[in-house]
This record gives C-alpha cells, sequence and structure tokens, in this order.
C-alpha cells in the first residue's frame, strides 16, 4: 500500500512562494494519479490540482491557475506544487491523494477518486 507524505508547507506573505511535495512509500506510485485538495478552517476540502501518473497531464482548479503548477518525477516517487503570488485565500491545510490508474493519462478532481492520503501541511498567506 502505498503511503503519501507531504512536506514544503510555512507561512509566507502575499505574493510570497512554496514549494510542497507529496512523497510517495512505493514504487508503484510511478501508476498513481495523484491530486492536491486544500481544506481553509471551518470549510470543505477543496481540489486544487491535479497530475498523471504520465506525467504530461496535469489541471488546476481556475482560481489557482496558472499561478499554482503541479509536477512530478516518478523516479523520485515525488509530486510538487509549486505555489507562486500567494494570497490570504490560498490558506488551509493541503493534502496530496493519490489512486491507481490504468489510462496513463487520468486525472481526477473528485475527492471520492482518491483512495490514499497524506496527512497534511499547513499554507499559512498574510496580507
Amino acid at each position: 500500500q502505498v503511503q503519501l507524505v507531504e512536506s514544503g508547507g510555512g507561512s509566507v506573505q502575499t505574493g510570497g512562494s512554496l514549494r510542497l511535495s507529496c512523497e510517495a512509500s512505493e514504487r508503484t506510485f510511478d501508476r498513481y494519479a495523484v491530486g492536491w485538495f486544500r481544506q481553509a478552517p471551518g470549510k470543505e476540502r477543496e481540489f486544487v490540482a491535479a497530475i498523471s501518473w504520465s506525467e504530461h497531464s496535469t489541471y488546476n482548479k481556475d482560481s489557482v491557475r496558472p499561478r499554482f503548477t503541479c509536477s512530478r518525477d516518478n523516479a523520485k516517487k515525488t509530486v510538487w506544487l509549486q505555489m507562486n503570488n500567494l494570497k490570504p485565500e490560498d490558506t488551509g491545510v493541503y493534502y496530496c491523494a493519490a489512486k491507481g490508474a490504468v489510462y496513463s493519462e487520468a486525472i481526477y478532481s473528485e475527492r471520492h477518486n482518491y483512495d490514499i492520503w497524506g496527512q497534511g501541511t499547513q499554507v499559512t498567506v498574510s496580507s
């Protein structure tokens, strides 16, 4: 069973940048589509970005495009979320999630699609 560990969160001011990492425990991660979600205090967990296991297909939530970029290196079992020009509304706990996929270009934007989740990393953006 693949396990995920996020890192890279922190506190920044408006306009700052952070790069989140999601590292997997198993080599089979290279056949998993990955998504990033975030949860602000008192709100539902929402989709942010996703990437296929082929590394070629990505999809971002409208409000973070083009500020956020999702990438991965399967040899390193790692997916990154580069976040630029951060805004206070980007504050929340960020989670990565994974789902085994047969189709190399498959990407998923719904929480229920994913069956493996990391523990989350806090991102705080101050004005």
